[in-house]
């Protein structure tokens, strides 16, 4: 027997609920993902203007909240309550959602970025996804992850509190969008007339990771300061560090292309030499033999051979 519409919205509230306690600011949401409560400002200037500061509910994501007796009044002056929605960019996990698009055709990857990786159309997305990692150097780290009613994935992330991510859909890759602050993404338990969005196997544990400094300049990019008389900025011991951990956290598959790739990156800036024992570490560690790796190091070598940061 189908659920009636209030054990949907009574359940609805009990996950919630269950955000709230987590510190995830949340919203009741219709079945058609909507914010439920209507604005309080039918029509005119004050419908666009008002930013929740007269007091009343029906702002949508502006009456996110984690105080439990304010999540129950607003859900029991929702109608038609299906499901809810966390708030992005808010405190205290400034939450952001990379969405995995199921349906957006691309190119095919041999690794996973993350745990329970999609298969079929969603793959095109993982892909797309893994092939922006590979191009920026950057992994994505184990994280809580939603399954969608259609086949996608969120990935759900954190930020640090000086920054701000917008949302955008497509703009990093195909079939990869981003849930950011003035955003929301749906809760896992929420109900859809095409499905449940549920909790990915293995990652109900996990906290929102923080995302990968090198993703986050993608998703909120600084413009840097101007430099004069042509001089390249100074790396940072950070730089060498990042492309030990690239290497380190290479899959099956992608091993030599990202020691490859890392030790080009080495040699080109002139640390080559003092990363060489670092990198083939971090590679024997993900798996890679160690002649393999060193006969890697040599090709790059070779390769970026009179190549220099001032050239």
């Amino acid at each position: 027997m189908a659920p009636t519409d209030r054990q949907i919205a009574t359940l609805a509230l009990a996950h919630a609920l269950n955000a709230a306690e987590r510190g995830l600011p949340v919203i009741p949401l219709n079945s058609a993902r909507l914010p439920a409560l209507r604005s309080p400002h039918p029509g005119g200037a004050a419908r666009t203007a008002c930013t929740g500061h007269c007091g009343l509910p029906g702002h949508g994501v502006r009456d996110a909240t984690t105080d439990p007796a304010a999540v129950r009044a607003l859900f029991a002056a929702a109608p038609d309550v299906a499901g809810y929605g966390i708030a992005c960019g808010q405190g205290p996990h400034r939450l952001i959602g990379i969405d995995l698009d199921a349906d957006t055709p691309g190119p095919a990857a041999d690794a996973s970025t993350g745990p329970a990786a999609g298969t079929g159309a969603e793959a095109h997305a993982d892909g797309a996804l893994r092939q922006l990692a590979l191009q920026h150097l950057f992994t994505i780290p184990p994280t809580l992850t939603v399954l969608t009613p259609a086949g996608g994935r969120h990935l759900w992330l954190s930020v640090p509190a000086e920054v701000v991510v917008a949302g955008s859909a497509s703009r990093l890759a195909p079939g990869v969008d981003v849930r950011g602050t003035g955003g929301y993404l749906i809760g896992p338990g929420s109900l859809t007339p095409h499905g449940t969005y549920r909790l990915a196997p293995g990652t109900a544990h996990l906290p929102p990771a923080p995302c990968p400094r090198t993703l986050l300049r993608l998703l909120a990019p600084v413009r840097p300061a101007r430099r004069t008389g042509g001089a390249r900025a100074p790396r940072g011991p950070e730089d060498d560090e990042g492309l030990v951990h690239f290497v380190r956290a290479a899959r099956a598959g992608e091993r030599h292309t990202r020691l490859f790739w890392a030790a080009c990156r080495a040699y080109e800036h002139g640390v080559g030499d003092a990363l060489a024992a670092a990198l083939t570490e971090a590679a024997v560690r993900s798996g890679l033999p160690v002649h393999e790796a060193r006969a890697t190091l040599a090709s790059a070598a070779r390769l970026t051979a009179g190549r220099s940061e001032a050239a």
